[in-house]
């Protein structure tokens, strides 16, 4: 008989970025690998912030969905058009107490043997040490950036008691857990001295097959209206507030002069509409802001960058691994990544010379980077890339190990 697996996360496919799109393939491969598994999830509204179609007519309501073995249990939640610190709180909160009573549904059903829950938000680990203590699953943890240290470190939370409770309550999950799981050696390491037991390397993963090289990219840029000749530039993801975003218009102002280098911004996000202001302020007409592609082009898409940014702020770098990351090294891309020397992220890349590294928030060494990116010879630092994606971040090796460490052992 398979093993029932529960997932309780607030985010969920069909999100087509972050943290959503990880536990839908997640729960689809176990799904699909003869698991019965179960989600008890919200509303997709990431990055855009609001509820998408066709579920933004169920938004206000418990919903469930099935097909095969898979489950999908929908909560209402309070989604903040434009997301502070205050707001996040709110939201948080208010899944939190939504999937409660969820769960309190399934509690007189056939039990789970695994509870998978991942951060953000960290509170929800109490729901899976509510259902260990009542039912005696084993709670797998799993970390996919650390909200509380950069909620504190990004100034969206000020007060110090109000961090240190958070902590606490942090510490308790921790000592529930039965394995607790991060993505990055660097995260791992302060997850470590926190919950004082070993952390368990589930990487973020890409679909190698799917995400892949293109010969022909200089013929890509005529689909999306641009000339072969021209150089681009491109940032593709969520556009929040922790990125430090600014940093690519101010770039596009001090390389202006080029005109066949494009800075493509691409995606959605609640700082998006201050960053298309600033850039007509700016009057950079070398700034092209495009909406999220569709999934089945998407390959295409990054195929026509000759640059791919990951951009964060230094106090972030070792908080978060940039899941657009896994992506851009399937296609062969050259990442241009901020990161700073002895970040788990520079590290990373460093060892595998499969990306050129600039000091965050530094901006003359971004710009720097930019150019040597674009009349430098990278054709090898891409190559890399591609190879660490087919080595390393193939779906089916990181679920195989999952499986036989958190599932099955």
């Amino acid at each position: 008989m398979s093993k029932r697996i529960l997932l309780i996360g607030g985010n969920f496919s069909p999100e087509p970025t972050g943290i959503g799109k990880y536990n839908g393939e997640m729960m689809k491969w176990l799904a699909e690998n003869g698991y019965d598994c179960t989600v008890i999830t919200s509303y997709p509204y990431y990055p855009e912030w609001k509820v998408q179609p066709p579920y933004d007519k169920k938004k206000n309501w418990y919903t469930k969905e099935k097909e095969g073995n898979l489950t999908v249990y929908r909560c209402p939640q309070y989604v903040p058009a434009k997301p502070t610190g205050k707001t996040r709180i709110m939201l948080d909160f208010s899944f939190a107490v939504s999937a409660f009573f969820r769960l309190l549904t399934l509690l007189p059903r056939k039990k789970y043997d695994v509870v998978i829950t991942v951060v953000p938000p960290f509170h929800l680990g109490l729901l899976a040490v509510i259902y260990k203590k009542l039912r005696g699953a084993k709670v797998f943890y799993h970390i996919q950036d650390m909200q509380i240290e950069a909620a504190r470190d990004l100034k969206m939370i000020s007060s110090p008691k109000l961090i240190n409770i958070l902590f606490k309550l942090e510490r308790y999950i921790f000592r529930q857990a039965d394995m607790v799981g991060s993505i990055s050696d660097g995260m791992m390491k302060k997850i470590q001295e926190k919950a004082k037991k070993e952390i368990f390397f589930f990487p973020n993963w890409v679909d190698v097959n799917k995400f892949h090289p293109i010969e022909e990219r200089l013929l890509l840029k005529t689909e999306y209206g641009f000339a072969a000749t021209d150089k681009i530039v491109l940032y593709s993801g969520a556009i929040g507030e922790k990125q430090g975003l600014e940093s690519i218009l101010l770039a596009a102002q001090a390389l202006k002069e080029d005109r066949h280098l494009k800075f493509l911004i691409c995606g959605s996000g609640p700082y998006k509409e201050r960053l298309v202001a600033q850039a007509q302020e700016m009057q950079l007409e070398n700034v092209i802001f495009f909406p999220l592609q569709p999934f089945e082009r998407f390959n295409h898409f990054l195929n026509m960058a000759d640059v791919h940014l990951v951009i964060q702020k230094a106090n972030a770098s070792d908080l978060v691994m940039p899941s657009k990351l896994t992506t851009i090294l399937a296609v062969g891309g050259l990442a241009l990544i901020t990161a700073n020397s002895g970040t788990s992220l520079h590290d990373l890349v460093s060892t595998h010379n499969m990306g050129i590294l600039v000091d965050a928030e530094n901006q003359q060494a971004l710009n720097e980077g930019i150019l040597r990116s674009v009349n430098g010879d990278v054709r090898a630092i891409a190559g890399n890339g591609r190879a660490y994606a087919e080595n390393y971040l193939s779906v089916s090796r990181i679920m195989g190990r999952f499986e036989e460490h958190v599932v099955v052992g």
